[in-house]
């Protein structure tokens, strides 16, 4: 083999994380790479699904994802939980799309790491009630980016950042003998 080939197949010494942000109508996905403790942007965007039946709507998810896959190679995923919302039949298609979500990950043999909302915003931006604004700030903060990501694609970008730092919080603190009261560790 010349050098310049086993340069090219030299592994990396980064992790590569794929973050989800699952929804029916968009999801969003951000790879970042975690070096250390530094983190890389890679890539980010959203997957919109046209009008039309649901069986459709979630192979446009699959194979989107899967093409993601694809074309940056992530290490691991973490995907956003389903929250529980009032209207259950808007809650049983969120899982489906998250179902889908995972299952691209999945059949691409990537482990998948999942976290709930008040994870992912606390371990971005240090409070688990953080809006949308304040998330998409934190992660254009963290991740050094020139311009404002989307609210989807912020989202799936903040759970690979909290995927990063082991779920557990800015900076990877420790979180254990704590409890979470309004968003904040106490």
């Amino acid at each position: 083999m010349s050098t310049s080939q086993s340069s090219i197949l030299a592994p990396r010494s980064s992790i590569r994380i794929l973050g989800i942000d699952p929804g029916l109508r968009i999801t969003g996905f951000g790879v970042l790479d975690k070096e250390g403790q530094q983190l890389s942007y890679v890539a980010s965007g959203c997957i919109k699904t046209p009008d039309g039946e649901l069986p459709e709507r979630l192979k446009v998810i699959l194979d989107s994802l899967a093409e993601v896959i694809k074309q940056h190679r992530p290490d691991q995923a973490a995907v956003e939980k389903v929250f529980v919302n009032v209207n259950p039949q808007s809650t049983l298609l969120l899982g489906q799309a998250r179902g889908a979500a995972i299952c691209a990950a999945v059949l691409a043999n990537l482990p998948v790491a999942e976290y709930t909302a008040l994870q992912v915003k606390q371990a971005v931006v240090g409070n688990g009630h953080a809006n949308k604004e304040q998330v998409q700030l934190m992660v254009q903060r963290l991740l050094k980016l020139s311009g404002t990501p989307s609210p989807d694609a912020a989202d799936a970008l903040a759970c690979a950042i909290c995927h990063a730092h082991g779920g557990l919080g800015l900076g990877a603190l420790a979180t254990k003998g704590f409890r979470v009261r309004h968003g904040r560790l106490v």
